[in-house]
């Protein structure tokens, strides 16, 4: 089942290498040897995250000491089955306390990196059906709701109209500007918007249309673009290869705080994370510093803040669903109903405040 350059790099019989397994796994995954379960290749942002969590691993290998191996449980005797039990219940206690005592890492980000390795050590067992044992099974991956924090219809239409603040930033915070207030407003995952090029613009009797396959769940999105959309397009047609200015994502996440921060969205806002399901009040560098409204603001924001807009003004639920890519009844999905339903609560209470005024006469 094996290559001899694994069976080699052996310290025992019993023993096989676990990081050059993770490269196989890795590749297996990239030369679609490995599927979904549906048939589909592994996506390359799903191989990109296989490659980090080995990149935490050899990290957390070489500050902690710790040797990894694997063992086949055909080798194994009873004492040593319960002692590989205790190996692998052993690492997961000290993995993890090193992803959230020595890196300061969240629930989120933790869970994933366990997900990751019972990924691998499926693979193990029925691609290479190498008979690994199930004591990853025992690992927990834990997962948290991360807040929500997308801008008011009132906050995009300051960004889209105001022409006073625009004229007050420089060339390239204005091209940040024209990214984000884009991406506000089509819905698409970062890493489609990034890459969106001239043919995924259709021109039909003077409307312009974008249709765009995503990148993560291969589903098609299409959408009328407003007029203001149209003309931040226009702008770049002699400038740049695809419809946008490029962008770095890292970077671009960087200019987001600054673009926002120029525009006074400064509001102190509550962000809470977990740590073993213990909710955290994040804070800014120092304990007594509150973050920023223009603090949390990455590019995930222009995404909700789309789906948002639409629901808070009245878009139905299924068409919203059918331009954004969420499944019907998603958890992820109804969150945003609710922060729209809470905006329409507001403007309703406003409208019956001002009834109350109103004096038959």
């Amino acid at each position: 089942l094996l290559p001899p350059s694994f069976m080699n790099k052996q310290k025992t019989k019993k023993d096989l290498h676990f990081l050059l397994l993770f490269d196989r796994f890795i590749q297996d995954s990239r030369k679609g040897r490995r599927l979904q379960p549906n048939g589909k290749r592994i996506s390359d942002g799903t191989i990109k995250n296989y490659e980090y969590t080995k990149q935490v691993l050899v990290l957390f290998c070489d500050k902690k000491n710790f040797s990894l191996r694997i063992r086949q449980e055909k080798y194994l005797n009873q004492r040593e089955a319960e002692r590989e039990k205790n190996y692998w219940k052993k690492f997961y206690n000290r993995f993890t306390d090193y992803l959230y005592k020595d890196c300061g890492y969240f629930d989120n980000y933790v869970g994933q990196q366990i997900k990751t390795i019972k990924t691998f050590f499926n693979y193990l067992n029925k691609d290479l059906a190498l008979g690994v044992g199930l004591f990853y099974k025992q690992f927990y991956v834990r997962k948290e709701e991360v807040p929500i924090f997308p801008l008011m219809p009132e906050e995009l239409s300051f960004l889209i109209h105001d022409q006073v603040f625009e004229a007050s930033l420089c060339p390239r915070l204005r091209e940040v500007k024209d990214v984000f207030v884009f991406g506000c407003t089509v819905a698409l995952r970062v890493s489609d918007l990034l890459t969106l090029k001239r043919s995924n613009l259709r021109i039909v009797s003077g409307q312009h249309y974008l249709v765009v396959r995503s990148q993560k769940t291969a589903t098609d999105t299409l959408i009328k673009l407003p007029s203001y959309a149209v003309s931040i397009i226009d702008k770049y047609k002699r400038k740049s290869s695809g419809l946008l200015p490029c962008f770095n994502k890292s970077n671009l996440n960087q200019y987001i705080k600054l673009l926002l921060e120029k525009a006074d969205f400064k509001q102190e806002v509550t962000l809470l994370r977990e740590r073993r399901g213990k909710a955290i009040i994040k804070k800014k560098g120092s304990v007594s510093t509150n973050l920023r409204f223009c603090d949390v603001a990455s590019t995930h924001t222009m995404r909700r803040t789309a789906i948002t807009t639409m629901l808070c003004l009245g878009v139905p639920e299924g068409v919203v669903r059918k331009i954004s890519g969420h499944a019907p009844h998603t958890k992820e999905f109804y969150r945003y109903v609710l922060w729209a339903q809470s905006y329409q609560d507001s403007a309703t209470e406003k409208a019956f405040q001002m009834l109350e005024k109103i004096k038959y006469s």
